[in-house]
């Protein structure tokens, strides 16, 4: 039988060895690193959603929805959602959803960009985990923390699978708290 720790470490492997490293995609000189193939062999899923589970269920006693961006934030954020038993909230890219928005625009490296999520969706002081897949260079995920702010919700933690230490793109989240489940 393995321990706790041991069956962490299995998950993790599981999850590592599940993604594909593709060099200079998009463009020359950017590693590009696929989730993809974690969605086609359902044990590297559920590895991904129970290790996230596992380190929201040891430090947090409470959360009221899990957000996720658009795209790859919405492949885990539901079933995490799901596991919980509370709601899910998408933060997508401009013009996308029905109804009144929030907006905010952020900075990319090639230019600008503009995140949104219903007016009503997230209530002040509700407790909110943001979940996506990969932090680069922070920009995205700190656009969904400015939306979150302005509607007053108390955000718990960011979420991603992959973080890119390179790139210090947790700079970005300024104090918000982070987990990712790998580092490169």
């Amino acid at each position: 039988m393995c321990s706790e720790a041991e069956l962490h470490e299995e998950k993790l492997q599981l999850v590592r060895s599940g993604i594909k490293i593709f060099p200079n995609f998009p463009k020359q000189g950017i590693i590009f690193q696929d989730i993809f193939p974690l969605l086609k062999d359902p044990k590297a899923f559920n590895a991904v959603v129970d290790l996230f589970e596992d380190h929201l269920r040891k430090k947090f006693s409470q959360i009221d929805l899990i957000a996720g961006l658009d795209a790859r934030g919405f492949l885990f954020g539901p079933v995490l959602a799901q596991r919980f038993g509370i709601g899910f909230v998408p933060v997508r890219k401009k013009g996308k959803l029905p109804g009144p928005t929030l907006c905010v625009s952020y900075n990319l490296e090639y230019g600008q960009n503009e995140v949104e999520i219903q007016s009503d969706a997230v209530q002040a002081k509700q407790k909110v985990v943001i979940i996506d897949d990969l932090l680069a260079t922070g920009g995205t995920l700190s656009a969904a923390c400015d939306l979150l702010n302005q509607v007053g919700a108390d955000i718990l933690e960011c979420l991603v699978v992959i973080e890119i230490k390179a790139l210090n793109g947790i700079k970005k989240l300024n104090s918000v708290p982070f987990h990712s489940l790998l580092q490169n």
